[in-house]
């Protein structure tokens, strides 16, 4: 991937979240931090971003370092499926935390998560 170096998402005023997506090597990057509704705009455009620099090739994003996730977290996941599929990528994710898999199942959307584009 030929994306810039992460930058952390920037959090509600008074908060402290972040998030960052970092490319670790060709086609893969790694979540940090807080998927959540504080970190959810800029979480959405780094993954863009990173999807943008893999051109057509397979990413795969590696969530085991987030910390805290919430609907608009799991949003933004979706959101970057739906991305990697219409430029004709395909995009899976890895070390989902529970509580984004917990609110998956509760939105029936569990399966697309777990197989990718």
């Amino acid at each position: 991937m030929s994306t810039p170096a992460a930058v952390a998402s920037p959090a509600a005023p008074g908060a402290t979240a972040t998030f960052t997506l970092t490319p670790t090597a060709a086609g893969r990057c790694a979540a940090q931090g807080q998927l959540t509704f504080a970190t959810a705009r800029g979480a959405r455009q780094q993954g863009l971003t990173a999807l943008g620099g893999a051109g057509t090739g397979p990413v795969e994003i590696d969530c085991g370092a987030v910390s805290l996730a919430d609907s608009a977290g799991l949003a933004v996941l979706l959101d970057w499926l739906s991305a990697a599929k219409g430029a004709g990528q395909t995009l899976r994710y890895t070390h989902l935390p529970e509580d984004v898999v917990a609110l998956a199942r509760i939105s029936e959307v569990d399966e697309l998560l777990a197989r990718g584009v």
